[in-house]
């Protein structure tokens, strides 16, 4: 995942590291304690650092929280921007495969990050914060199928977001689930299938 944004940048390889612990340390209070008992104290604690250490990088909870949830979130985009980059001009079948994997490998590679996470999306900045990593992917993934090289689709930006959102949904209900119904490798042909179709029906053969 991408370096976690904090207010002092961390000169050495040890301060790094402790970034990385508190960040780490974050999401395990998160998911232990829920949003409102989830203090400095007890990430500090957690991680292993004095409260001192945590505030020379993050002033307080709320700042400390965004940029974990940024931390995340960037992660996300860059995957499904990658993808798509080296998808553009391809068959629309490599399309939907590609983009599937490439957003829900990011959400289940860190699956107990994304699942303490969606508990602060609303709050501190969440909501900017998920907004702008959507717009992102769907400039992506828009720009991605105005490329196509098989199929001609008339409104890429409209088809980008029904398809995110096609994904994205039954990524978090996987994830939110205590019964974890259906492994990731499962769920990732399932939304394959899922976004061929659509993207077939929203498209006219070149």
């Amino acid at each position: 995942m991408p370096p976690l944004v904090h207010r002092k940048k961390p000169l050495q390889a040890r301060s790094a590291i402790t970034v990385a612990a508190i960040g780490e340390a974050a999401i395990e209070v998160l998911l232990a304690e829920g949003i409102e008992r989830t203090t400095t104290t007890r990430v500090a604690a957690r991680a292993g650092v004095s409260v001192g250490s945590l505030y020379q990088y993050f002033p307080d909870k709320h700042s400390l929280l965004a940029a974990v949830l940024a931390q995340h979130l960037t992660h996300v985009a860059m995957a499904v921007e990658r993808s798509c980059t080296e998808h553009r001009g391809g068959k629309v079948d490599d399309m939907a495969k590609a983009l599937v994997h490439a957003y829900v490998g990011a959400k289940l590679e860190h699956a107990r990050a994304s699942q303490a996470l969606y508990a602060i999306a609303a709050e501190h900045g969440g909501a900017e914060r998920v907004e702008m990593a959507r717009e992102r992917m769907l400039a992506a993934v828009s720009g991605m199928l105005a490329t196509a090289g098989d199929r001609d689709f008339t409104d890429p930006s409209r088809h980008a977001a029904i398809l995110l959102g096609a994904i994205a949904g039954p990524v978090r209900n996987l994830l939110e689930s205590n019964r974890h119904v259906m492994p990731g490798d499962d769920l990732k042909e399932e939304l394959v299938t899922l976004a061929r179709a659509y993207l077939l029906a929203a498209s006219t053969p070149c």
